[in-house]
């Protein structure tokens, strides 16, 4: 028994379906092909030679590992707190007065208590510009720092 009737054109493409299939896939790779840069269109690589270092600026921010004397207080701090680094040479009794080093510095980075005893402090991360980061380094080598959170 024969069904009369359907279209003609859709039992032909169901015949064909493997050329179908062939000329689709030929086409996209012409596409692709076509949408590729020639090597003309491509930027031409920088011959090695060797550039003059760049001086850092002063606003770059840098990290600033700083030993911060009072540990308990080093533990509050969380990434991303501002604070304030006070460097306070000599003993209270000594006269010296406490200096502000480094105002709203950012916290980057607190890592876990040290293996040194706990009157030497605790480690903390700062974020803050190169000229602070100085500032902060030599403070540390000659004072005991302390944080106020902001």
């Amino acid at each position: 028994m024969r069904v009369r009737g359907g279209n003609p054109r859709l039992r032909r493409l169901l015949r064909h379906r493997r050329r179908a299939m062939a000329v689709g896939l030929a086409m996209t790779a012409a596409a692709l092909a076509a949408s590729v840069p020639r090597e003309a269109d491509r930027p031409q690589a920088r011959a090695a030679v060797a550039e003059p270092a760049q001086e850092p600026r002063s606003g770059e921010r840098v990290s600033a590992p700083v030993r911060i004397a009072d540990a308990g207080a080093a533990g509050l701090l969380r990434p991303g707190d501002r604070v304030d680094v006070i460097a306070a040479e000599g003993t209270p009794s000594g006269g010296a007065k406490p200096r502000v080093v480094a105002a709203g510095a950012r916290v980057s980075e607190v890592p876990g208590p040290g293996q040194g005893p706990a009157e030497s402090g605790a480690l903390v991360v700062f974020s803050v510009p190169r000229d602070t980061a100085a500032r902060l380094a030599g403070a540390g080598a000659s004072a005991r720092l302390a944080v106020t959170l902001r």
